[in-house]
């Protein structure tokens, strides 16, 4: 068997799961077929085998934790997902089935049989857009099985663990999952964990978490919302700000993309890549807390007297201003630094490599006679 149809069938046979990774790669492997063809340049072969090659080690990356699991993970309860069809209720139903734990959903046309779905399960999960999570928390009450655990992965916590604790006698934790849907595992990403009552019991839960590959971080339902004012709610409202007024500007983006710098053009997609989402996400994300309205009025108000400096060109004070935030980042700012010059490279080289592969791709062919013409 080729080195090429080695690599393809153990990644099938090995690493199932991961759907996206074995499309791309499905899709370079065509590529190499044709770059294979007489005529093509061999260069395009090597750009396209460099590509199977990176992410083949991103599919064993991601699969490792989950092949690990499989031996370790002890016979479970049935987990019974609320909202189990959404987004993320699909990202945690493919890891629990994954990881040999039972798994029974209960959607919105499934409450008619709420208590038989939920008749012997250990662990309860509400996934649910955040302006229906305590509503729904509620609609559970008397159908839980007193020992079950019962969690949310609402982006707020303070309330949702609230409702839980009033609804539910038995143990109860708060999850956040700090990532979308979209992503290819969960090895390498963030669950935020609040307790809320028996942390014993969730500790089941936690331990299946960090066998996926994922950090468990720790801290209270309120330490957690005021974290999150900063991290979420303050950073997507400048995003939607700096969205807004762009849109008012009315730039040519095509011609803007042109004259990018790269980290510009990484910012500008982090924009687009907001605004290519569920506007109603993030609306309820501003507006869950009213602590975030503060906080972004503060925010707002704070832009006054940097403008007032602008206009008085005062650059001496600028840079004043700047050294003081310097200092307050100490060594974090450097290692920023580094760390976003290497993503920017990662990112660049990847353009790169898709604009050789397209521009050999779209060569015309040769007909493989190099004598010249008298």
């Amino acid at each position: 068997m080729t080195t090429v149809g080695l690599l393809e069938g153990s990644t099938e046979a090995l690493y199932d799961n991961e759907a996206e990774l074995r499309r791309l790669i499905g899709e370079r492997l065509i590529l190499l077929g044709a770059a294979a063809e007489p005529g093509q340049s061999e260069a395009l072969a090597d750009i396209i085998l460099g590509r199977i090659a990176r992410e083949a080690g991103r599919l064993v990356k991601a699969a490792e934790p989950e092949a690990a699991d499989s031996a370790k993970t002890p016979q479970h309860k049935p987990v019974v997902i609320v909202g189990g069809a959404g987004g993320m209720g699909r990202q945690l139903h493919r890891a629990f089935e994954r990881s040999g734990w039972p798994v029974r959903i209960l959607e919105q046309g499934d409450w008619p049989q709420a208590a038989e779905i939920l008749k012997g399960a250990g662990t309860v999960v509400v996934s649910v857009p955040i302006d229906k999570t305590i509503s729904v928390i509620e609609a559970l009450t008397g159908l839980l099985p007193r020992e079950a655990l019962l969690c949310d992965v609402t982006s707020v916590k303070a309330g949702p663990v609230e409702a839980m604790m009033r609804v539910h006698r038995g143990p109860v934790a708060g999850l956040h999952p700090m990532f979308g849907p979209d992503v290819a595992s969960f090895a390498g990403q963030v669950f935020v964990y609040a307790p809320g009552r028996d942390a014993a019991a969730a500790e089941p839960l936690l331990e299946q978490i960090r066998r996926w590959g994922a950090k468990v971080v720790t801290c209270s339902a309120e330490e957690h919302d005021r974290s999150m004012g900063i991290i979420q709610a303050l950073r997507h409202f400048t995003t939607f700000a700096y969205g807004v007024f762009l849109s008012k500007l009315n730039p040519d983006l095509s011609v803007i993309l042109q004259l990018s710098s790269p980290i510009y053009r990484l910012e500008l997609e982090m924009v687009g890549r907001l605004f290519a989402q569920d506007p109603r996400l993030y609306a309820d994300i501003i507006l869950a807390n009213p602590r975030n309205t503060q906080l972004i009025r503060g925010y707002v108000e704070s832009l006054a007297p940097e403008l007032a400096m602008i206009e008085a060109r005062d650059r001496d004070e600028f840079i004043r201003r700047f050294e003081r935030v310097r200092l307050y980042f100490g060594d974090l700012a450097p290692a920023f630094m580094k760390e976003s010059g290497r993503m920017l490279n990662l990112i660049q080289t990847e353009r790169a490599e898709r604009a050789d592969v397209m521009s050999l791709k779209d060569a015309p062919e040769s007909d493989g006679n190099t004598s010249s013409q008298v």
